[in-house]
């Protein structure tokens, strides 16, 4: 595909990519974010779409994209905080307690040290996942594996950290 025919595909489903993008993530500045993402992955791998499929192949990245999004660390980290904004709120004192806040510290100590004794290449990706919040994407160049393969791996370490979570307060 040539930069001339690239470009009148952008003007062409630019509304579009950004609808699908909008209607997945409901956040216009994100959604807005994520076509651009989806036109620069277009642009790197303008040479995969089938001539006459543009529609399709365009659609399909931007729909991936909003998953790969709605899917991040960050994202769950950010619903996580304004969860907890919004309980405190409720609340007289505006803050968690000095016991509840021990027993996050706590929490995350047990979790750190669980993950600490996890073979490799579990231990690895479940620190930068649940302790550095790094996404799968940003593990996947860290690492230089792919990104299923760390998807994989965070899926198994997950339930390997479930395991042992659930034998403490058995």
């Amino acid at each position: 595909m040539t930069q001339r025919a690239f470009e009148e595909m952008v003007r062409q489903y630019e509304r579009l990519v950004y609808t699908i993008c909008c209607q997945m993530v409901q956040d216009n500045a994100q959604a807005e974010d994520l076509a651009q993402e989806t036109f620069l992955s277009a642009w790197i791998h303008r040479e995969d779409c089938r001539p006459g499929a543009e529609k399709a192949w365009l659609c399909r990245i931007a729909v991936n994209k909003a998953k790969d999004h709605l899917k991040s660390a960050y994202r769950r980290r950010v619903s996580a905080e304004n969860f907890l904004e919004q309980c405190c709120a409720e609340r007289e004192d505006q803050r968690p307690s000095p016991a509840a806040r021990a027993e996050m510290r706590e929490t995350l100590c047990t979790v750190s040290e669980k993950i600490s004794r996890m073979r490799a290449p579990y231990r690895e990706v479940s620190a930068l996942y649940y302790l550095r919040d790094c996404s799968v994407a940003q593990i996947a160049r860290m690492t230089g594996r792919p990104s299923k393969t760390v998807s994989t791996q965070i899926y198994r370490a997950r339930e390997m950290l479930q395991k042992e979570l659930r034998g403490l307060t058995a």
